[in-house]
């Protein structure tokens, strides 16, 4: 088939390498523009430009798709279809139905929960057992388009969202392949829209922690917020980061107030958090400084006994 690709993050590579392996025709890439990173503001450019670049695909980077050039331009492309993996633009009108087979989309969710930018994310945070991948064809919504073909897998117990997501995207190669060769004998179903869920794309200030939730919920959430917002805390002023984190058992916990540190020793640090549980800190990282065991942050910060975590910069 024709194909015009739009994606922008790594994710999206896998499945453009796929759509290649399975000897598709690429008229054209579309990505989002390079963005400014870093202290320096050196401009970086998407996984997916860098990949076509290298294969010497036709690409495309407007910063803007809703105007009349834009449409004819996308129109002109006369391919069989546009295949949309984590593009980071909603699309107007004109490009769900430029081409013949319209637009399909490979989304990270078993649709219609988790609608939205983030959904490895939320499922993780929200202590999911199961997620999956669905191919769809897009309308106008946000992920509401009728659904062709999904899978579902288990979510591991420590696994983060970069990992899930690595996961996710060889299924979803595979899935937007046999979606592809399918095509013709799929029956598109309609979204349950009572059933819907959404994944509001992450702020920054999703990663605070808080400690009254319980050490199951802050442990799902450190997991999810990987690599972005991540999870982190105040203590004595100075934000900490936790990556690695996990619930116990520990009956000290039973007059401590969540945030509080009730257990060090050489190489263990636990927190008490709501409802009487309590999280073991294997991982962390403070302001300023490399990602360290929580035997180093022992020895190098000598927490105390009763001191507390804090959501709040002066904690």
């Amino acid at each position: 088939m024709k194909i015009v690709f739009m994606g922008t993050p790594q994710p999206a590579v896998v499945c453009l390498q796929r759509l290649l392996e399975d000897g598709h025709e690429i008229v054209a890439v579309y990505t989002q523009p390079d963005k400014p990173v870093g202290r320096g503001q050196k401009l970086s450019c998407p996984p997916v430009k860098e990949f076509a670049e290298k294969l010497g695909l036709k690409l495309f980077q407007p910063f803007k798709i809703r105007n009349s050039e834009q449409i004819s331009l996308f129109s002109s492309h006369n391919a069989d279809v546009a295949v949309v993996v984590a593009y980071g633009k909603i699309l107007p009108k004109e490009f769900l139905e430029a081409f013949p087979n319209g637009a399909i989309n490979v989304h990270f969710s078993l649709l219609p929960k988790y609608r939205g930018a983030a959904p490895v994310n939320w499922a993780i945070a929200n202590g999911e057992r199961f997620t999956g991948v669905t191919t769809m064809k897009m309308d106008e919504g946000l992920d509401t388009g009728d659904i062709l073909l999904q899978q579902e897998i288990e979510i591991l117990p420590d696994e983060t969202a970069i990992e899930l997501t690595d996961r996710l995207s060889i299924l979803g190669a595979e899935l937007l392949s046999m979606t592809l060769k399918n095509l013709d004998k799929i029956q598109p179903r309609q979204q349950d829209d009572t059933l819907a869920t959404y994944a509001p794309i992450l702020k920054k200030e999703d990663g605070l922690i808080n400690w009254n939730l319980t050490a199951r919920e802050i442990s799902d959430r450190v997991r999810a917020f990987q690599p972005f917002p991540t999870s982190y805390t105040y203590f004595r002023g100075k934000r900490l980061t936790i990556w690695c984190c996990r619930q116990i058992s520990d009956d000290s916990i039973l007059t401590a107030k969540p945030g509080t540190l009730i257990h060090i020793s050489n190489k263990t640090l636990r927190v008490a958090c709501g409802e009487n549980t309590v999280l073991q800190i294997e991982e962390l990282q403070p302001e300023g400084r490399k990602k360290m065991q929580a035997s180093d942050f022992i020895n190098g910060w000598r927490p105390s006994r009763g001191e507390k975590f804090s959501s709040e910069i002066a904690g």
